[in-house]
């Protein structure tokens, strides 16, 4: 077995691997012979059929998959062993000769590798960033207190609805005349009229009372599919293979919740009696976890400007037209180049980042030790057991789950992620230039938007 390897140009290289019969000869004539114990041929005892036979039948086959095997394994040592840091994996050349796997004995292959780019990372307090703190502006907090007020509040039955109310309807599907469909979709449920996304549709439900009946296309007035295949009792399939999206909607009752006044009374309900006792101190009790809560969306505001700010002060190349071509090769999904190349910026800009933050780990010692993942993943089941009201475990149980959840392979790259997400934040507030700025929820969340990675 021998590996070479020479440069074709920047950033390509092709590896050459020459295998000779010695190579895979004795773990061929082993299968075989092992083959030989086993087979069953007509005119022959189990384990006594002819190795010309078992030859003739399988040794091309075996000898193929042995050869592939060593291919592998071999090129992966001779990757790691020589440190070549490659993107992608090898891929075969192409060659215009056919390897006659009967008469061969001695082979030779060729794989082009995409190599990894020279470069390194530096971040000082040269580099300079904003980081923005969220405040709750008044209205923000009067939304915040008027949602308090109504998940506190009293549903009442009442006559005649209006904007907001929740209807109870029985809904029937109609035909292009307008009559109900004897074997078409029918259910009863309720309706808030938060969720009609039609105007005209959402008038239909203000002023109406108990016996009313009117008909609306479902697929305009409701755009969240979930909620409306929740409503119909039907699948999400069925939603967009509907006969008829007329249906009629007749009022039963409705409901209108009435929200809690801001009150001593609902002060001592949300954080416990005597611990607020006006409206201003609720307003500022709110205040406060709100902007807490908002700290998570100013770090990851920062991690996107520091994604975009070292993505363009580390230009480099990779190579394109062999990861293209890799793509293609490698995807779970016949994909043609023109789709990649439709899809490639995005993909290239996503390696760039991780080549980045691969020297970033190394250059700041960020590593994760396996009781770390441990932790964060103890951390994670308790917060969604008290999420949900559950009891607090003890450590032995918590580690028992844990264990459990870690053995799932996409599970446990989750919270990797997570760990390094946290250490590396901590390394780029310790190293760049933070600059605060105050930013109000609604001005934040459009500023986000235009310049999500």
């Amino acid at each position: 077995m021998k590996i070479t390897q020479s440069k074709t140009k920047d950033l390509m290289a092709i590896l050459t691997v020459e295998v000779v019969e010695k190579d895979y000869r004795e773990n061929v004539d082993k299968i075989l012979k092992d083959y030989r114990k086993t087979a069953e041929m007509p005119g022959f005892r189990k384990g006594k059929t002819p190795m010309s036979i078992i030859n003739k039948k399988y040794k091309t086959a075996v000898t193929v998959e042995e050869v592939n095997k060593i291919l592998q394994d071999e090129m992966h040592k001779y990757i790691t062993d020589n440190k070549v840091k490659v993107l992608g994996s090898p891929m075969p050349k192409k060659s215009k000769k056919t390897i006659d796997w009967e008469k061969e004995n001695d082979f030779s292959f060729e794989f082009e590798i995409g190599l990894a780019p020279d470069f390194d990372v530096k971040i000082s307090k040269k580099d300079k960033l904003i980081y923005y703190n969220i405040k709750a502006d008044e209205k923000l907090l009067d939304k915040y207190c008027y949602d308090i007020a109504k998940r506190y509040g009293t549903m009442g039955n009442i006559e005649v609805s209006e904007k907001g109310d929740l209807v109870f309807c029985n809904i029937e599907q109609v035909d292009v005349d307008g009559n109900v469909m004897e074997n078409g979709i029918k259910n009863e449920a309720t309706v808030s009229m938060d969720f009609v996304a039609d105007k005209k549709i959402k008038k239909q439900f203000i002023g109406v009372k108990s016996g009313d009946a009117f008909k609306i296309n479902v697929m305009k007035a409701f755009t969240n599919h979930s909620d409306l295949s929740a409503m119909l009792n039907v699948s999400h399939e069925a939603i967009h293979n509907l006969s008829s999206e007329e249906f009629q909607f007749t009022i039963k009752n409705i409901n209108r919740l009435t929200p809690a006044k801001l009150d001593k009374e609902l002060f001592d309900k949300v954080y416990g009696e005597g611990n607020v006792k006006n409206t201003k101190a609720f307003r500022k009790k709110i205040k406060e976890e709100a902007e807490m809560s908002f700290v998570a969306e100013s770090d990851r505001m920062l991690k996107n400007d520091v994604v975009t700010y070292l993505l363009k002060k580390n230009q480099f190349d990779i190579p394109n037209d062999f990861l293209k071509r890799w793509l293609v090769q490698n995807s779970e999904k016949p994909v043609t180049i023109e789709q990649i190349e439709n899809e490639y910026d995005m993909y290239s800009k996503s390696l760039k980042w991780q080549l980045i933050e691969n020297k970033i780990n190394k250059n700041f010692e960020i590593k994760i030790e396996q009781e770390e993942i441990v932790a964060q993943a103890k951390t994670l089941i308790s917060r969604q057991m008290m999420q949900y009201s559950q009891p607090v475990l003890d450590d032995e149980k918590l580690a028992e789950i844990a264990d459990s959840i870690l053995k799932k392979e996409e599970e446990r790259k989750k919270i990797i992620d997570q760990i390094y997400d946290q250490k590396s934040l901590v390394v780029y507030k310790a190293n760049f230039k933070l600059t605060d700025k105050d930013i109000s929820y609604d001005d934040f969340v459009k500023l986000a938007s235009e310049n999500s990675f």
